[in-house]
Parts: structure tokens; sequence; C-alpha cells
């Protein structure tokens, strides 16, 4: 592959990898530069620069780091400033030893939703966030059918530790899920199973960081055409009180994902949202459709 760049996706924090991709982007254009012209200057190919400023290169090379300020102008302060966030963002994160079991791309959600303080979201089945270890066995078991019954338990083991983000004592992401009805109706397993994630999901909604909302069968289609999957990701203010990052909307689809940073397609989600939020049921009316729910699981087995 050129430029060295290995083919495997980047593991190290998302947050410090963008960062340092805008502050490259900005140099550049402030020394007048094209892509190509850098490149070659700090003997790269343009691949490699493309996805050092795109935050996505599996690992930062600090000496392109050096030698990308040298050519743009930047000062000491600027370049050691750079090549720290390069360290950063070369660093393992936690998910690194499942590094064979996550989708192409995934990594980058997982870095970011890893920093974020709050995830807006709507789902249309049960989020990996929320889902208890057997719901998510018997969806790995049917959606990796060849795999060993080993990695089936990484996979699941990986979804629950990523579930530490909701309930870690220090500063817990916030969740506020609008979830269909059919979620909670269409059975994966079996009746036992969705017994206990209903309930789960109950549990989980009693946390004040986390809420739940129900968008039943009877509120219909609320923005007159169907909605896919959604999550927009807040960052927390860093010291001069700016996020640390732009809010995101992460799209899911069969086929991939896509990432809006804009602001009018940041606000266009949020008001989706909101208007899903007037027709969905109560957080409290929620929690109660979710024990109703689990115990109708009870009576029909």
């Amino acid at each position: 592959m050129p430029d060295n760049d290995p083919a495997h996706p980047a593991d190290g924090p998302a947050i410090p990898r963008r960062q340092l991709g805008r502050l490259l982007r900005d140099l550049r254009a402030g020394a007048g530069l094209t892509i190509a012209q850098i490149a070659r200057l700090i003997e790269r190919g343009t691949t490699t620069v493309q996805r050092m400023e795109a935050g996505t290169t599996a690992r930062v090379d600090l000496d392109a780091i050096e030698a990308f300020c040298r050519v743009c102008g930047a000062d000491g302060t600027t370049t050691e400033a750079l090549k720290g966030l390069a360290q950063q963002g070369n660093s393992k994160s936690w998910y690194h030893k499942y590094g064979d079991l996550i989708p192409a791309n995934f990594d980058v959600y997982l870095g970011l939703e890893a920093e974020a303080e709050m995830l807006t979201s709507f789902q249309e089945r049960i989020p990996g966030l929320l889902q208890a270890a057997d719901y998510a066995r018997t969806l790995f078991r049917h959606g990796y059918p060849n795999e060993s019954p080993m990695d089936i338990e990484r996979r699941v083991e990986m979804r629950i530790r990523r579930q530490l983000l909701l309930t870690r004592r220090d500063r817990p992401v916030r969740l506020d899920l609008i979830l269909e009805e059919t979620a909670i109706r269409r059975v994966i397993g079996s009746r036992r199973i969705m017994r206990a994630q209903c309930r789960h999901l109950a549990d989980m909604s009693t946390r004040p960081n986390i809420t739940i909302r129900i968008l039943p069968y009877s509120a219909g289609i609320p923005l007159g055409e169907l909605t896919g999957p959604l999550i927009i990701m807040d960052f927390p203010k860093g010291p001069i009180g700016e996020p640390i990052e732009p809010a995101l909307v992460y799209v899911e689809g069969y086929r991939g994902a896509i990432y809006y940073g804009e602001d009018d397609d940041v606000r266009a989600y949020r008001s989706a949202h909101q208007a899903l939020a007037r027709v969905a049921l109560s957080p409290e009316a929620s929690r109660a459709l979710l024990r109703q729910v689990a115990r109708e699981y009870e009576r029909e087995r």
C-alpha cells in the first residue's frame, strides 16, 4: 500500500485525531498549499495527507507532523502542540483488543461515542448500548453464523464493555432515546430473552442520565416519511468554554453509515428528533409499557 500507511482502521482516541486533522487543514490553507503540494514537500503520498487531515490514519507519523508544520511555517509552540495531539491519537483505546471484530470505520464511531457528553437518538431496534447479554448474543449468532462460539462471546463482551459509558460513576454519558415500539414487540431469540430485555430497558431508564421514550404504533409516521436510525453526538466543553468537537450526526444504514457535521444538518436532525419526541410516550409511560410487555412475555411462556 502506498506510503506504508496500514490498511487496518485507526484504533486510538478519535477526538485528538480529528482535532489534529482540523488544525493541519487550517495550517495548509493558511500556507496556500494543496494536498498534492504538501504531500510532495513532506515526502508522503496524497492519501496519507488526506487521512491525516480527516483524522482517520491508523497511526500518525510524528516526523510527518513536524515536516508538515515546518513547510507551513508553524512556530515551535504550534508544532509541539500538534505533536502532542498526534501522540494522544496514537494511544490504544479500550477496544483495540477487539480490532479483528470491528467493522470497517466503526472504530471511528466508537472513539467519538467514548468522548461524547450526550447522545440523542432515534432507533428502530434496541441499540447496542442498551442490549442485555442474551439479546446481544442472539443477534450475533444470527448475524455471524460462521463465527466460533469464542468469537461470539468476545463480541458480547465488547458490547457489554461499551455500555460502561452509561453506568460509570465519573460523568456517565447522557442518553436521550426514542425507540420504536416494534423493537420491544419483535421476538429476538425467545420470549424469555425478550422479557429480560424489556426489564433491562425499564431498569436502565430509571438512571438519571438515561431517558427512554417509546414511539407507539399509534403515532403512525410523524414526519410524513420513514426516518432511519440516527444518533446526534454532543461533546463536552473544553477549557475555553467551547465544545472539544462540534456536534455530529451519525445516520446508520444497512450498507454503512454517514456523518453529518454542518450546522444546518445538525439542526434538521435535532428538529426531527424533537418532532418524534412530541408524539412518543412520556418516559414514565414508556417505562410502564416496558414492564407491561415484560409481563406479557412472562404470561405467554
